[in-house]
């Protein structure tokens, strides 16, 4: 059986890496810290495994994950997260050996 396509926006994708990042709100990131978050994350899981971190953590641990999707999304877009520097981009490839997907993670 085949699964569903998401129609992920790259805001979507870019807060799903930042939310699986090792960056976290005590931090206080700068907009450098958050870009670099951003591409650490999906270098090392890709979009695929961003999503996949995000969903295993509403699995386990519901009530912090919210909290911490909630500033994923809102430091994203307060750091004007809109440019293909960290890795995002449309209408491409998910990463070697992946299947097409909306988004991607540029190597």
């Amino acid at each position: 059986m085949r699964s569903a396509t998401y129609d992920l926006t790259t805001s979507t994708a870019r807060a799903d890496a930042l939310f699986a990042s090792s960056l976290q709100r005590s931090d206080q990131p700068t907009v450098a810290q958050v870009h670099g978050a951003i591409a650490a994350a999906l270098a090392a899981f890709g979009i695929r495994g961003c999503a996949a971190r995000v969903a295993q953590a509403y699995g386990d641990h519901p009530e912090t994950a919210v909290q911490r999707m909630r500033w994923a999304r809102a430091t994203v877009t307060r750091a004007g997260v809109t440019h293909a520097s960290d890795g995002v981009r449309a209408g491409s490839a998910c990463g070697p050996g992946l299947r097409r997907a909306h988004l991607s993670y540029a190597a």
